[in-house]
């Protein structure tokens, strides 16, 4: 059995209620590729939580998300805009670029978050034949830096994209943990706030290969079912997909897995404070805790637990919790952390 890790929200089990909806659904035959009571169910719950004009598609990873949302906004000589701390422009292996066929045209930002102002400095090139033409602004929520975005932030850049033209996608992979974080509903940071494409991820928040595509633009859904089945993120077997992201947004499990990882986050920040030579990297906002350290420090605790370098240059790493992280488990992390800055 493998010690508790700190290195990603990935590496948590399936949440148990999660697991019974599996195995409800393990029953019987079913139709493939969606036509299914449980995938019924799921649209259904979609437009509960994200309103009567939101359809959402079951898809099976972030990544594929991700790709088959942007594709519906793309043209041939398109561009997108984002943060360079993206992850569409840092962890997916050039994916917009190899199979989308589009520019990203990324911002650098010291909190992961971009702002009307780094939109519109991208826009330079509107009409220019010689250069790719903006299509689609991306956000994450959270971001890379586990800082999330209001809902008036988010607003105000829908309204920058929308005002030149552009359609407003946002990487839903930790939606719930922003949520959660700002004591809202889903709806507040998508729906409410002009986004037109958006990813609602459950992987990390205690599903197992199970994310949605949820567009809000309606004359923009009817391709979804063509780009899910090219980009390869068509499930046969849908029902456990669908069956799962139902489980999640009944009786808003989503939230209170999201809420519990954010509060041992905290928790574990919290209990930094009182370290000599540790800081924390970026406010805590999520799950996601950045931290600077000696690397020394760090080098003793990965000899005993898992996690990764954000800025090794700068000592700094990323400490990730869970909604099955306990508060046993960031004690005694806490403890370990104690006893190598003593060292």
């Amino acid at each position: 059995m493998y010690p508790k890790s700190f290195a990603s929200d990935n590496h948590a089990g399936v949440h148990p209620t999660i697991l019974e909806a599996m195995s409800a659904a393990n029953v019987g035959d079913a139709p493939a590729y969606g036509d299914d009571n449980w995938t019924s169910t799921f649209e259904e719950r979609i437009k509960e939580s994200f309103g009567p004009t939101a359809d959402g598609f079951a898809v099976l990873n972030g990544a594929g998300a991700n790709m088959v949302g942007l594709a519906l906004m793309l043209g041939r000589y398109s561009a997108i805009i984002c943060a360079d701390s993206a992850h569409i422009a840092t962890h997916e292996a050039g994916a917009s670029e190899r199979l989308l066929g589009v520019k990203l045209m990324t911002v650098p930002t010291k909190d992961g978050k971009l702002r009307p102002a780094d939109i519109k400095s991208r826009l330079g090139g509107l009409g220019n034949h010689h250069e790719s033409q903006p299509a689609v602004v991306s956000i994450t929520q959270t971001t890379e830096l586990g800082t999330t975005y209001s809902p008036t932030e988010i607003a105000a850049i829908a309204d920058a994209a929308h005002e030149s033209g552009l359609r407003l996608h946002l990487d839903g992979a930790r939606l719930a943990n922003a949520a959660a974080f700002l004591d809202c509903d889903l709806k507040a940071t998508t729906t409410d706030v002009g986004v037109d494409v958006f990813s609602f991820g459950g992987t990390k928040n205690g599903a197992l290969a199970a994310e949605a595509v949820v567009v809000l633009d309606p004359s923009l859904a009817h391709a979804v079912p063509f780009l899910r089945r090219q980009s390869l993120q068509l499930a046969s077997k849908m029902r456990f997909i669908s069956a799962q992201l139902s489980a999640l947004l009944t009786n808003d499990l989503w939230r209170q897995n999201a809420a519990h990882a954010n509060a041992m986050a905290m928790r574990l920040a919290n209990g930094l404070a009182d370290i000599p030579g540790i800081s924390l990297a970026h406010p805590v906002q999520s799950n996601a805790v950045f931290a600077t350290l000696p690397i020394t420090v760090a080098e003793s605790l990965r000899q005993r637990y898992l996690f990764h370098y954000w800025d090794e240059a700068a000592g700094t790493v990323r400490w990730m919790t869970a909604f099955d992280t306990t508060p046993e488990q960031v004690d005694d992390f806490l403890d370990d952390i104690h006893k190598a800055a003593a060292l």
